[in-house]
């Protein structure tokens, strides 16, 4: 069951547009609340809890049909920052390239999620 949404698909579509415009620059709130909608629609497309996706300090989403984890650190984990999150779920870059700079990280047979993305249309 895909998790339930928090962030309204219209008030996270609109943060997404002002992180687009404004990347490094856009609000932190509008950052928080694109990063949460992301998370939320990866859960909602990939639904499952093998895989936890998290983007420090915004939030976190457990995702991908396969082995459930129930305590403790999950063995499959992907960790990135607000902006490579963003970034991958736009389009703005790719999976290999935000490994290759060393912002993304994952751990585990099934943390790789560049099939899952972009979310969004490519700009």
């Amino acid at each position: 069951m895909p998790p339930r949404r928090r962030v309204p698909i219209a008030d996270g579509e609109k943060a997404l547009q002002v992180w687009r415009s404004a990347a490094e620059e856009a609000p932190r709130a509008d950052v928080a609340t694109a990063v949460r909608f992301s998370l939320e629609e990866l859960g909602a497309r990939a639904p499952g809890r093998s895989v936890e996706v998290r983007v420090p300090p915004f939030g976190a989403v457990q995702c991908i049909e396969g082995p459930r984890h129930t305590r403790g650190t999950p063995p499959n984990v992907v960790e990135t920052d607000a902006h490579t999150w963003l970034a991958l779920v736009t389009g703005r870059t790719t999976w290999s390239e935000a490994e290759a700079s060393g912002a993304l990280r994952h751990s585990g047979q099934r943390a790789v999620l560049d099939a899952h993305l972009p979310l969004f249309e490519v700009e």
